[in-house]
């Protein structure tokens, strides 16, 4: 009897919550084995730095022990400023040659001391047949951030054996099932930033990320309605409402919303000058900030392209005895990241 390829369990350590997935593989696709999130001290994680690694040690290790995850393979993704991700033209070279030189040349195309990050690149297929050129998607990562991460997990007796760009991690969930065709932009919101990655036949082309966030409208909501974090979330989101203060509540959401959606349409425009017989279809989101009430509909109204929540569960087996149906559509969104990780073999 084979047996069963072992996949990292997702961790997903974000500024508001740590998300955590488990899946299996079989010969059907993934089969969902845990799932769950818990919040994060105050400042703790920052622009997808960890400044208080003890304290949110504490946070992962109980969320794994309450979802009885037994696994010590791990796998998570950064983003924010210490991550860059480029895609730069070269001549075509095999691959031993083609490593030499983004050691030696990286330092043209990133901000970073390369002496300070971690490097890695992947090629993208070719575009045209017979051409000499390469597309390289290239990514540096800080050290002292990436190695914060693994030290915390590793002081929890956790082996990360994968560290991916949240971008990427989104897209490998995307990827599964018969989405290889579309041509989509991936809006992932959280609490502190935004990543808009649009991908093109399966191939993430253009990642950005923005210094903006669902936390936005939750402490103006804060602000203006004088109630607690908690309640300006729970309007936020929809859960209850703010009767009698509507009027403030849609000028809130249409001043922060409308920003967002300008930065959106930016990375769409760059795309789309770039790749002009590759129009991008839809809009898909995803992260805790894309539960903000009506969001969808608001960024249709002004990009006209249909856009609709991300459900990473949407193409794996649920066990409803086991996971109720209702919460995991509720948290899907948030939880995309978390399962683009755990999707990926435990290689070690």
């Amino acid at each position: 009897m084979a047996r069963k390829e072992e996949l990292v369990v997702g961790i997903d350590i974000g500024t508001y919550a740590v998300k955590v997935c488990q899946l299996q593989k079989t010969g059907e696709g993934y089969r969902l084995l845990a799932v769950g999130s818990a919040m994060v001290p105050p400042d703790s994680v920052e622009d997808g730095a960890l400044h208080e690694p003890e304290a949110v040690g504490k946070v992962v290790a109980a969320l794994l022990k309450n979802l009885k995850i037994k696994s010590r393979k791990v796998g998570i993704s950064i983003s924010g400023y210490s991550v860059i991700v480029k895609k730069i033209n070269l001549k075509t070279m095999g691959d031993e040659e083609l490593a030499k030189y983004i050691s030696s040349e990286a330092e043209q195309y990133i901000p970073f001391d390369v002496e300070d990050v971690y490097l890695d690149f992947q090629r993208l297929p070719a575009k045209k047949l017979e051409s000499d050129r390469d597309d390289i998607i290239l990514v540096a990562a800080k050290k002292e951030v990436i190695n914060e991460y693994v030290n915390m997990l590793g002081d929890l007796k956790l082996h990360t054996l994968l560290v991916d760009v949240d971008a990427f991690a989104l897209n490998n969930i995307w990827s599964i099932g018969p989405r290889m065709n579309t041509n989509t932009a991936l809006i992932d919101i959280g609490a502190s930033k935004m990543n808009i990655n649009i991908v093109s036949e399966g191939i993430s082309i253009l990642s950005k990320d923005v210094a903006v966030g669902s936390e936005q409208l939750t402490s103006q909501i804060a602000v203006a309605l004088d109630v607690d974090y908690g309640e300006a979330e729970k309007i936020k989101i929809g859960a209850i409402s703010a009767a009698g203060h509507e009027e403030k509540i849609h000028e809130i959401f249409t001043r922060i919303c409308t920003q967002w959606v300008l930065e959106i349409k930016k990375t769409m425009d760059l795309y789309q000058a770039n790749n002009p017989k590759r129009p991008i279809q839809n809009i898909v989101l995803s992260g805790g900030g894309a539960k903000v009430h009506g969001l969808p509909e608001i960024i249709f109204q002004k990009t006209l392209l249909p856009t609709s929540l991300f459900d990473p569960f949407e193409r794996i087996h649920i066990d409803e005895k086991k996971f109720d149906l209702e919460y995991l559509s509720s948290i899907g969104p948030e939880m995309a990241i978390a399962a683009g990780l755990a999707i990926r073999p435990a290689m070690l």
